[in-house]
């Protein structure tokens, strides 16, 4: 008896080991760089989104891996790479170094997104993981500031009436609960199998959105306020529930609001959200964000940012050029004072950018190899267009590196108002909808630009030394 009752606890404590050491539904399983758990919990399978990362999907069929994408050649209008040569490399370290700031660093250039914060080169998709998580902590230490990880707890409900609803997301961490209720609206007729495809528009939408898909308007200025500098830093319902000293900025506390929808609609079912279709877009300011919560949160399937300028997908040396050069643009300094999208912090570094290990080139690279498209319009100065495509041209070089060139689009016009959407750029918006968010055939090579840069001439070699590796 004394025997059966010691194999029997035996027996019970390798279930309760087993099951702690798989991941929970919609829990991480794997991918390039994670050291957790790579089983899931009974009922949901591992399924491969990309190779970095794998996720722990309701169903019992057995997991099926889609392959990254035919790539097709970078049209004639996309970067071409640059002529210079990194320096040698040394082994890459066998732990991944994520510091916050790089000490004495200063180059004049866009950082290279190939090498290491020591200086060894990235050679492999296993090396751009540790790469990318240093560049990771670099953006958050000088510039976002921390992004808190998940809370201790999150929950939703659904209300539908018609074509619309709300879905009502309470979150709890530390003794503090916050609400918040974002609106859907659905297409008619019947969702599809795991549910509509969704775009997340920050504060309101300003591109059209297929047929098929369904469309969220995220109050994001609840969450974080952007009034001004002076008196919006720390207010917000993020603040709320971790505190008006949190370093995070505004655009990091967006981020961390679309984290918890994604949250909320991979434990709510009856939302008819497909959670692995989703895409977040915005417009000027709000698009600023849109291109930080793709970064930071890698679930977003397609990252659409519009019109953001500088602290979107410019980069602040770039801008500064074009400033010098005599065009009216906005910069670092300028922004700092402006808004609180940035952390305090940003500040100590605005007048000497060269100290900067980052550039946004490296905040969009965040986003590789998920399916990234951005919009610009050269007819308003102060956003920044030369700066926009040079940065992006830099940008461009990481998926060109991970073998998946035509994930990452980029078109720039003129000739329409702020905000307000060219019908001409409807075909590639469509491309990248149906492929990424409605699995359709499309080609998404699209990276051009008019050359209108206020005067102000773009030299690649200036500003790119690097040449583009095959990582393997």
């Amino acid at each position: 008896m004394q025997l059966f009752t010691a194999v029997s606890v035996a027996f019970a404590l390798l279930q309760v080991s087993r099951a702690q050491s798989q991941s929970p539904v919609w829990g991480q399983c794997g991918g390039i760089g994670w050291s957790g758990a790579t089983t899931c919990v009974s009922g949901t399978v591992c399924t491969v989104l990309n190779s970095y990362y794998s996720q722990c999907i309701p169903g019992t069929a057995a997991p099926t891996t889609t392959a990254a994408p035919t790539t097709t050649p970078v049209p004639t209008s996309s970067p071409s790479a640059p002529s210079s040569t990194p320096a040698t490399s040394t082994a890459v370290p066998g732990s991944c170094a994520t510091p916050s700031t790089v000490s004495g660093f200063n180059n004049s250039k866009l950082p290279n997104p190939f090498l290491f914060n020591d200086g060894s080169a990235v050679k492999t998709k296993e090396d751009w993981e540790c790469r990318r998580a240093q560049i990771l902590s670099l953006i958050e230490g000088y510039e976002a500031g921390a992004l808190p990880g998940k809370p201790s707890s999150v929950s939703a409900k659904i209300t539908k009436s018609g074509t619309s609803g709300t879905l009502a997301i309470t979150v709890s961490n530390g003794g503090s609960s916050i609400t918040f209720s974002p609106t859907i609206t659905y297409p008619s007729g019947n969702p599809p199998a795991g549910g509509w495809p969704l775009v997340i528009a920050y504060d309101g939408l300003s591109l059209p959105v297929p047929s098929g898909i369904a469309t969220m308007i995220y109050a994001n200025s609840d969450m974080a306020q952007q009034n001004d500098a002076s008196t919006s830093r720390g207010v917000g319902l993020f603040y709320n529930l971790y505190g008006k000293s949190a370093t995070a900025s505004a655009m990091t506390a967006w981020a961390w609001g679309v984290s918890r929808i994604i949250d909320a609609l991979e434990q709510t079912p009856a939302a008819n959200i497909n959670p692995q279709k989703i895409a977040v877009t915005g417009c000027s300011r709000d698009g600023k964000g849109a291109l930080m919560a793709g970064a930071l949160e890698p679930r977003v399937a397609l990252t659409i940012p519009q019109e953001s300028g500088s602290g979107g997908d410019a980069c602040w040396r770039l801008s500064k050029y074009e400033q010098d050069s005599g065009s009216v643009v906005q910069t670092a300094t300028e922004i700092v004072t402006e808004n609180v999208w940035f952390s305090t912090n940003f500040a100590n570094y605005v007048n000497n950018l060269n100290t900067l290990p980052f550039d946004h080139h490296l905040l969009a690279a965040l986003v590789a190899p998920r399916p990234m498209i951005s919009f610009e319009n050269t007819d308003y100065v102060w956003l920044s267009p030369l700066s926009s495509f040079g940065c992006m041209t830099a940008a461009h070089t990481v998926w060109q590196a991970l073998g998946v060139p035509d994930l990452h689009g980029f078109e720039q016009v003129g000739g329409h108002a702020h905000c307000a959407w060219p019908a001409a750029l409807t075909p590639q918006l469509n491309a990248f909808f149906d492929r990424f968010l409605l699995g359709q055939s499309a080609n998404t090579s699209f990276f051009q630009t008019n050359n209108q840069f206020n005067g102000v001439t773009w030299n690649q070699a200036n500003w790119i030394d690097w040449t583009t590796p095959a990582l393997t």
